[in-house]
């Protein structure tokens, strides 16, 4: 990770920590842990879509798991809830590595179709389950999480906890896209066959990323579960895994920046809308588009390039304009 990336990383985290210090709506808490969790998830998918190339439109379903396991085994069994965080990751690791290793095979919107599949039938099954998953009533009771005594019982005191944690994934997956994973997944995301050539065991990275971004949003599903205390199986549906798609493509693809500004942006947008709630959906819908339009790389390179453009046109230290001799 170069040293810019580390000073825009020790900034941001110093923004993030001391925000509270300036919040006293507790509400306004909860759309940031919202934030947080969003962020998690979004991180884990640019990896596998920005980066490996391969697009998922199934994390919903991985974010469920997550939040139900987790859920389900602390409050009906009784398990230790901080083991059960990792057993959770553990058991959607394995189900996504069931299915990644013949899903990845397929190219363009078959693997697209195959994804949304997934999401559509682990959807169906947190439906249809009723005796363990509550059903469309939804699963309540879970408990909150707790460390040597101190229960996690405010959205202040979970907002030191879940940006922490998105903060460390941030810091882990710039380490990684530095590192030679991160370049294989580069010539991978840019030209499969010539990164099959150059000795590339192409089809086990992309299993992997698969595996690591599913575990990802596994996380952030027990995290919600246990900081919301409740959950229906309609905020697993195929809306989330579409909304986290354009978080992506927003930021933009191939930047772990523009997954922190896209969730952040797509998170709040809604929120600050709500002055206008009549129109909301327009004003959503047509912001929306205007980012895809005049920046179809993304935010962050969209305004890169704008500053790029900008320092050429107004150069640092240039020759002061003035009559000609």
């Amino acid at each position: 990770m170069g040293r810019q990336n580390k000073i825009c990383l020790l900034l941001f985290a110093l923004m993030v920590f001391s925000l509270p210090l300036f919040l006293r709506n507790n509400y306004h808490l909860m759309v940031l842990n919202i934030s947080a969790l969003n962020i998690l998830v979004v991180i884990g998918l640019n990896l596998l879509m920005g980066f490996a190339g391969q697009i998922s439109l199934g994390h919903a379903a991985f974010f469920g798991l997550g939040a139900y396991l987790s859920g389900i085994l602390t409050t009906t069994y009784g398990f230790p809830i901080w083991p059960t965080l990792f057993l959770a990751m553990a058991l959607t690791a394995a189900v996504a590595f069931a299915i990644g290793i013949p899903t990845l095979k397929l190219e363009g919107h078959y693997l697209v179709m195959a994804t949304l599949g997934f999401n559509v039938i682990v959807y169906i099954i947190l439906l249809q389950l009723e005796p363990v998953t509550g059903g469309p009533s939804g699963f309540a009771g879970i408990p909150r999480l707790e460390l040597d005594g101190w229960v996690f019982d405010s959205d202040r005191k979970y907002y030191y906890l879940l940006w922490g944690v998105s903060l460390g994934t941030l810091l882990l997956s710039l380490n990684l896209i530095h590192s030679r994973v991160g370049r294989a997944m580069a010539a991978l995301r840019q030209n499969e066959i010539a990164a099959r050539c150059a000795g590339i065991d192409t089809e086990t990275y992309k299993v992997k990323i698969f595996v690591l971004s599913a575990v990802l949003a596994s996380l952030a599903g027990s995290l919600y579960a246990h900081y919301i205390t409740f959950i229906s199986p309609g905020t697993f549906s195929f809306f989330y895994s579409l909304q986290v798609v354009t978080m992506v493509l927003v930021g933009g693809m191939g930047s772990l920046w523009g997954s922190v500004l896209g969730a952040l942006l797509l998170t709040l947008l809604p929120e600050a809308l709500h002055a206008v709630k009549e129109y909301n959906v327009l004003v959503y819908g047509l912001i929306l588009m205007g980012v895809l339009v005049f920046f179809p790389h993304g935010l962050v390179m969209g305004i890169a390039g704008l500053l790029q453009r900008r320092e050429k046109v107004f150069p640092a230290g240039g020759a002061k304009s003035g009559a000609g001799t």
